[in-house]
């Protein structure tokens, strides 16, 4: 199996993106789905999957790589269009990329079929696997999907409906989930209680949408409704639109605050707040907590050009192209450092017409191991740079995430092994900032839902595991 590299490789990544469609008009559901992960993409970039239903018959198409890939015209022609069509684009930290976790995951079991794509991660992943287990489950993979089909399938043997055993599977599922379900007559969405994830409700037409992000409907032409709410569950059927929540509740929501940050598409709106306003509102309070002297400002493509743009507004410097990114790189085969030192080299160059002699402001959206940042600094002052000083609109990293991000080995977070002067030294920067929390969460403020930051503060709104889940094909095991 080959190993795939990422090209977002030194940033903290997602757990994946859903997407679900109930077709009321008649429509190309295939031709839909696949525009709709497409908007996705940045979400996950390892594998993509679609599964529809036709009349109960589940036909699925996935694989390894980026959606032009996985659904070339041939692939597509495959695929009939029908009423349900669940889709799903993948992040892994894993570098030995187990296909049996490729989603949508489709089981069969007792009461029928069932299509899920999941996004999010479940804490209690290992007491309820040994639990199965002892109960003779034989899992093929070591993905939260086929782990939730496995919870929904029991209880749905002792249970009425499929609803019923939903909720039931969610009362019994700790941590972060927002998963969209293609069921033989149905399409469900739900949000665990605390809404880690983002999960959100749109209209094409008279038809349904359940995705992870409001850019995806707007993408395909729809009409944002709302988002799903934590703890909620979503059913569309020929009936039309109903909602249910689950029995046990928290005190507390706590969607991610960096979906905002970075994670989420620009044009998304996510529980009330747009990202791209919110990372004009962190730029503009970089300036106020560091108000630095300089010719210009840019941002790191993509994610610290919005930041950017705040910056300079506020400031009242000059915002200018720092950087030009090479988009056609896409993925790499094969790891190792040099490897991932080549790929950095080709992706970004510095812009030398535009920053030679200058004093820069640069902004970016987190460090995490540092690697990238010192390579930015780098760049600029091989093209002249005067001064580079290095802003981030996040805080630092300090703490492991449980719940769907990929930031497990607090060792590899620079902020806990040395001080900030010591982080700029370390990356040969003239200054050196970082958006303090309070800035961070006045950046997001308005939001429908209480936010969690627990990568940043180590304070979470709900129980974190003491260790992460060991995965047999990593061959290792994560602590906190």
């Amino acid at each position: 199996m080959k190993s795939i590299e990422n090209p977002r490789s030194d940033k903290a990544q997602d757990e994946c993106g859903v997407f679900g469609f109930y077709n009321n008009d008649g429509l190309d559901s295939i031709a839909v789905t696949h525009d709709a992960l497409y908007g996705l993409q940045h979400r996950g970039q390892i594998s993509a999957g679609i599964t529809v239903n036709n009349g109960g018959d589940f036909s699925t198409v996935k694989e390894l790589g980026m959606v032009s890939e996985v659904f070339p015209p041939k692939v597509l022609a495959k695929l009939k269009s029908g009423k349900i069509t669940v889709g799903h684009v993948r992040y892994t930290s894993n570098q030995s990329l187990d296909r049996a976790a490729n989603q949508p995951l489709v089981l069969r079991y007792r009461e029928g079929s069932l299509a899920i794509s999941a996004n999010g991660a479940i804490t209690n992943f290992p007491e309820i696997r040994k639990e199965l287990e002892r109960g003779g489950a034989i899992f093929q993979s070591n993905s939260n999907a086929e782990l939730m089909g496995y919870v929904i399938a029991t209880e749905r043997c002792s249970t009425d409906n499929l609803e019923d055993a939903v909720l039931r599977a969610m009362d019994k599922l700790k941590g972060a989930y927002s998963t969209v379900i293609c069921a033989p007559s149905r399409l469900i969405g739900f949000r665990d209680m605390y809404g880690f994830r983002p999960l959100c409700i749109g209209k094409l037409s008279n038809s349904y949408i359940i995705t992870s992000e409001s850019c995806v409907i707007d993408s395909i032409g729809g009409k944002f409704i709302r988002d799903v709410a934590p703890g909620e569950m979503v059913v569309i059927d020929e009936d039309g639109f109903h909602s249910y929540f689950q029995q046990k509740k928290s005190d507390k929501t706590s969607l991610c605050i960096f979906e905002y940050v970075y994670i989420a598409r620009p044009d998304s709106v996510i529980d009330g707040v747009s990202v791209h306003t919110s990372r004009i509102r962190a730029g503009e309070l970089l300036y106020k907590e560091y108000p630095i002297d300089a010719d210009m400002v840019c941002g790191v493509p993509d994610s610290g050009i919005i930041a950017a743009e705040g910056y300079a507004k506020a400031s009242g410097i000059p915002f200018g192209m720092g950087f030009m990114k090479n988009k056609y790189i896409g993925r790499k085969a094969g790891t190792g450092m040099e490897k991932k030192k080549r790929l950095m080299q080709t992706k970004l160059t510095a812009l030398k017409s535009n920053v030679e002699g200058k004093r820069i402001v640069v902004i970016d959206d987190s460090i995490v191991r540092g690697e990238t940042t010192r390579h930015i600094v780098r760049l600029l002052r091989e093209a002249g740079a005067k001064e580079v000083h290095i802003l981030i609109s996040s805080p630092p990293f300090v703490a492991p995430c449980y719940f769907g991000v990929d930031i497990r080995d607090k060792e590899n977070l620079i902020a806990t092994r040395m001080t900030i002067p010591e982080i700029r030294e370390s990356i040969g920067a003239d200054s050196l900032g970082y958006l303090s929390v309070e800035s961070l969460r006045e950046s997001v403020k308005g939001a429908d839902i209480d936010l969690c930051d627990g990568c940043f503060t180590e304070r979470y709104a709900a129980e974190v595991p003491t260790t992460f889940f060991v995965d047999k094909y990593a061959n290792k095991i994560n602590k906190k």
